[in-house]
């Protein structure tokens, strides 16, 4: 991501004050578990996509700092939520928000920063912004839902799957995209073109989550390696390996997915069936053939280092270890 940060060092410190500046309230506790999941390492994606879209839009104004501060406090008021939801313990590498403080501040500190981002959001007085926003809002509550009523449903098909992934994750990203576009005043064209590089970007990001989540180390991912099958989320390298597997093997998977504890030899059986019918490799592919077509959206624009930095951007996605 080398060529994006060096480009956008400027703004994404500006990003930064500005999430201390929102986070100012006389609530204690808001500001301290906003500011511990704010700070826990997160890559800001979404900031740094909306600020390279604008740049991309030819935008000269200032309002793309806070925008790019409400997508991120979007994305971390639903990790939030998921936690609370997963029961999850780890998130970053760090102790979960929930764990320390416990669910109910989870939920309600989640329901202070998306009451925050509209409020920023009518600040800037863009209608259109507000507009893509809120619907994107709208779409992942939708996706959280798709998502849990497909919990340990082992007939879940891939195209069902990428339309939970699509609600659930890439919308917001493409929002993003899409948002730098409007401050731009672009034309609808390319502001499609970057709604369209985002979704598939979106897409593949979630897909290599998908990916590590069976493969990566949890000290570098930063969650507990097989958590998503813990939690009986049935997701692209399961899909594939239940896919091209036997009776035998699907009975047994039937039988893990719905216990309440995930044993280390169970992990380890879904991890060698998975290797076994090729779902690591299936899911990287596609998450790279993901890549590759949302790189062809931006053709619209005019070849430059702004352009290709969001390429890059997007390549890094497909390439990442946590």
């Amino acid at each position: 991501m080398e060529k994006a940060l060096s480009l956008l060092n400027d703004d994404l410190s500006a990003v930064e004050v500005q999430f201390k500046k929102y986070l100012d309230s006389d609530v204690t506790l808001i500001r301290k578990v906003g500011e511990y999941v704010l700070t826990s390492g997160g890559k800001r994606i979404r900031p740094m996509l909306l600020l390279l879209s604008s740049r991309l839009a030819g935008y000269s104004g200032d309002k793309h700092i806070s925008l790019a501060s409400v997508v991120e406090f979007i994305h971390t008021a639903t990790l939030l939520h998921d936690d609370v939801v997963d029961g999850a313990s780890l998130r970053r590498g760090n102790a979960s928000a929930n764990s320390v403080w416990g669910n109910e501040a989870s939920v309600l500190v989640g329901d202070y920063l998306f009451a925050k981002s509209f409020s920023i959001m009518v600040g800037a007085g863009d209608l259109k912004v507000l507009d893509v926003l809120s619907e994107a809002t709208t779409m992942m509550a939708e996706g959280e839902v798709l998502q849990l009523i497909s919990t340990c449903d082992l007939d879940l098909e891939e195209e069902r799957y990428i339309s939970v992934v699509r609600n659930k994750t890439a919308v917001l990203i493409a929002a993003a995209c899409r948002c730098g576009g409007i401050l731009g005043g672009v034309s609808e064209e390319k502001q499609k073109a970057l709604h369209e590089f985002g979704m598939e970007l979106g897409i593949a990001f979630q897909f290599m989550d998908d990916a590590l989540d069976y493969v990566a180390d949890q000290s570098e991912f930063g969650k507990a390696k097989g958590h998503d099958l813990a939690e009986g989320k049935m997701t692209l390298p399961l899909i594939h390996a239940l896919r091209h597997c036997g009776d035998d093997d699907r009975q047994r998977v039937t039988t893990i997915v719905e216990n309440e504890e995930l044993s280390e030899e169970d992990l380890e059986y879904v991890v060698s069936l998975i290797e076994h019918h090729g779902g690591i490799d299936y899911t990287r592919r596609r998450a790279a053939e993901l890549v590759e077509k949302a790189g062809k959206h931006l053709a619209v624009f005019p070849d430059g280092e702004v352009r290709r930095a969001l390429c890059e951007l997007a390549t890094y996605v497909v390439s990442r270890r946590k």
